[in-house]
């Protein structure tokens, strides 16, 4: 309901009105309800808050598929988080063109599949860097080819499997996932497990590979959040209350026993003029800046943690540990 008005506001409002100062047509405006459209046809199934959670888990998957091609292909991979959009499956085919690359996953134990989405521009440029061309201007042109052969679509499956690498590692953080590869097709009406009316959610990301930019989609239905809309919340993710215990500490234990570490010792150090340094030959002594008594450091890391002595054991140069020095001396 209306606030009630006293006389005074009531004439001050009359006042204004007769004097142009309020706009009547302005506080009707106000007054209209305002009514947001909504398709059912395309029902949003997943709040903002979830939104925002499945944002922060595909920027996550971003960089690690960026780190993954990277180190695959040997040249530098750009990937970043476009949109996130609820749509029909039959709108996410529709959106697609006739003749791509998809790779179907499963993500067990979650129910229905994911769908990974590479135009064949990227995909072609993909084959050619793995077949070792590294030409920038070989990329730029437009693609003709309408199908992959047999040796295409075998280095195209072992970059694709890396998309299912990242997807497992994106969600470990909230639920344990086993991701394998279905399947790889080239046009997208094949695939029939997925109802055209589905709701799906599609992820857009943007891939920048040697001053190329493309797009890759990634179609994952709602039933594969069913199970877990709970824990996309932030309140349950981020403070649900579980204190760390034993065993929490003993995985953490076992998961850095299997870290390597780079650990050196030094020998000692010196400094050498240029012209000296270009005048080493062979059998030629160099001074160290440490007596032979002195203990050596051994650092990991590049970090000194401890004073050791030099020996042999088994016929392999080894060290014995005298001190530990903690890492803070230089």
């Amino acid at each position: 309901m209306n606030p009630v008005l006293s006389q005074e506001e009531i004439d001050a409002l009359m006042a204004g009105m007769q004097s142009g100062e309020i706009d009547v047509a302005v506080l009707e405006e106000k007054e209209q309800v305002k009514i947001k459209q909504y398709d059912f046809r395309r029902p949003v199934r997943l709040s903002k808050e979830y939104i925002s959670t499945l944002t922060m888990v595909f920027e996550e998957y971003a960089k690690i598929s960026e780190n993954l091609l990277t180190t695959q292909l040997q040249s530098s991979v750009s990937m970043d988080l476009k949109s996130i959009e609820q749509v029909s499956f039959d709108e996410f085919l529709h959106s697609v063109p006739y003749f791509t690359m998809m790779g179907v996953f499963h993500a067990n134990p979650q129910p229905g599949i994911q769908i990974v989405e590479l135009n064949p521009q990227i995909c072609f440029q993909l084959v050619e860097i793995m077949c070792g061309s590294a030409d920038e201007a070989s990329f730029t042109k437009e693609v003709t080819k309408t199908y992959f052969t047999e040796i295409e679509r075998a280095i195209l499956e072992d970059i694709i499997q890396q998309f299912g690498v990242a997807f497992q590692n994106a969600w470990r953080d909230i639920a344990d996932m086993d991701v394998a590869l279905d399947s790889m097709e080239t046009n997208s009406q094949l695939i029939q497990s997925i109802s055209p009316n589905e709701p799906v959610s599609l992820i857009t990301f943007e891939i920048e590979l040697l001053g190329n930019t493309s797009f890759l989609n990634l179609c994952i239905p709602y039933i594969f959040y069913e199970s877990m809309l709970e824990k996309l919340s932030f309140r349950n993710w981020f403070h649900s209350g579980k204190e760390a215990d034993a065993s929490d500490q003993d995985h953490l234990e076992k998961s850095l026993q299997a870290v390597e570490l780079n650990v050196e010792v030094t020998l000692g150090k010196t400094e050498l003029s240029l012209e000296n340094f270009l005048q080493l030959e062979l059998g030629d002594i160099v001074p160290l800046q440490k007596r032979t008594s002195d203990p050596l450091i051994l650092s990991i890391e590049k970090q000194p943690y401890y004073l050791v002595k030099p020996g042999i054991l088994e016929d392999q140069m080894a060290v014995e540990v005298l001190q530990d020095i903690g890492g803070n001396q230089d």
